[in-house]
């Protein structure tokens, strides 16, 4: 006997859903750690592949220039010898780091759940 569809009673998402367009921009792979890693400050892109070490130069440089077209960070060509190039944040960009530490928290509380439960099982 099939079990009876039961009407979701969520509200319905709106057209153009809002939630989808901001996943769209913070989904993509690094993109996260890299807003991360903007939020107190300007960084150089060699700084940024510091800050995140498993990103390969090529896949940090086409996040980039994924978030400047979304104007979510500003690439600043610096007036220095040899010439520098800044990455920083917008006010829109900066305007989505509570939705990252957010994330960054119940990752957090997922993580120690996780360990208490290998604990569990372990010990």
């Amino acid at each position: 006997m099939a079990l009876k569809v039961r009407k979701n009673k969520s509200p319905a998402l709106p057209h153009n859903c809002p939630l989808t367009n901001c996943m769209e921009i913070i989904g993509g792979a690094w993109t996260p750690n890299i807003l991360w890693s903007l939020k107190a400050g300007p960084r150089r892109f060699s700084e940024l592949r510091v800050d995140i070490p498993l990103v390969s130069a090529k896949m940090l440089t086409t996040r980039l220039r994924e978030m400047e077209e979304r104007l979510i960070l500003i690439r600043e060509v610096k007036p220095t010898s040899p010439p520098s190039v800044e990455y920083s944040l917008t006010e829109f960009g900066q305007e989505l780091l509570p939705a990252i530490e957010a994330i960054a928290a119940v990752g957090h509380k997922v993580k120690l759940q996780q360990d208490a439960q290998r604990e569990k099982m372990t010990g």
